[in-house]
């Protein structure tokens, strides 16, 4: 008995890493049995960071089907949500996230903060996405309380849609983006500082320094290389495609993201707008 509970304890944490830690390029095939619905969600979330969107989706359809306590499932519906947000989908996103805020608001103790924060900066996304940026900001201002009670890394995510709604209202995005890059540095989740470091890669072209950010991403590239992190990997392609001061390398990089998006369409990535 002692053994079978620690072989279960060593693959929470081994899924734990690979959602939220320090581990995030750990292979697919070598992810453990989750042995809890906790540990299912955290896979999700580990496959979905590598762009495994048929597999995570599996894992998150097991877990809409298994009795949870309401802030576990509101988790589930955000995270079912983050992922077709990433594919452009964020009208059907919203619905899993209007789900995934009435769940939380069932919660209790810290899950609570958690789960409100984690749907309404989901529904602030979507919002984004669908060009709806007063409502956005609205739902960001909902989330502003719950974040000294939520995980740091709702911190973080707050500050990607503020700094991403200041790109699409063309306003200066850098100082969010930056202050999540900063707080990002404090977590153990690499995919966060990644995608932190991204977004500022991001923010510092918008604010016309070109040359700098093709630097920035290039770095970020290869960090989504060392860390399996595919979607991070072909939003860096298209970034750097733009921002490449040769048309030889604005090409090469096309090529790449092309290339990136044909493997997450054969992981289950069913993009909105089939990327070329």
């Amino acid at each position: 008995m002692h053994t079978a509970a620690s072989s279960a304890d060593i693959g929470s944490e081994i899924l734990a890493s690979t959602a939220f830690g320090p581990t995030p390029g750990r292979a697919a095939a070598q992810l453990p049995e989750p042995a809890d619905p906790r540990s299912r969600w955290h896979r999700a979330v580990a496959l979905g960071g590598q762009g495994h969107y048929a597999a995570a989706r599996a894992d998150l359809r097991v877990l809409a089907r298994t009795r949870l306590d309401p802030g576990l499932a509101s988790l589930v519906e955000s995270t079912t949500g983050s992922l077709l947000r990433q594919l452009g989908w964020h009208g059907a996103a919203a619905a899993n996230d209007g789900r995934a805020a009435r769940l939380a608001c069932a919660a209790t103790g810290a899950t609570r903060a958690e789960a409100l924060a984690d749907a309404y900066t989901g529904l602030a996304a979507d919002a984004l996405g669908t060009g709806r940026l007063a409502l956005a900001t609205r739902l960001l201002g909902r989330v502003e309380p719950l974040l000294d009670e939520a995980p740091a890394r709702a911190r973080v995510r707050w500050h990607w849609v503020r700094a991403e709604t200041a790109l699409a209202r063309g306003e200066f995005a850098l100082e969010d983006a930056t202050r999540a890059a900063a707080l990002a540095e404090d977590l153990p989740s690499v995919r966060h500082r990644v995608k932190s470091a991204l977004l500022v890669a991001a923010a510092t072209a918008a604010a016309g320094e070109l040359a700098a950010a093709a630097r920035l991403a290039e770095k970020i590239d290869s960090e989504c290389r060392d860390n399996a992190l595919l979607p991070l990997r072909w939003a860096c392609a298209m970034l750097r495609a733009g921002v490449a001061a040769e048309p030889a390398a604005a090409a090469a990089a096309a090529h790449e993201a092309a290339d990136h998006a044909a493997r997450i369409r054969s992981l289950g990535g069913d993009f909105r707008s089939s990327p070329r």
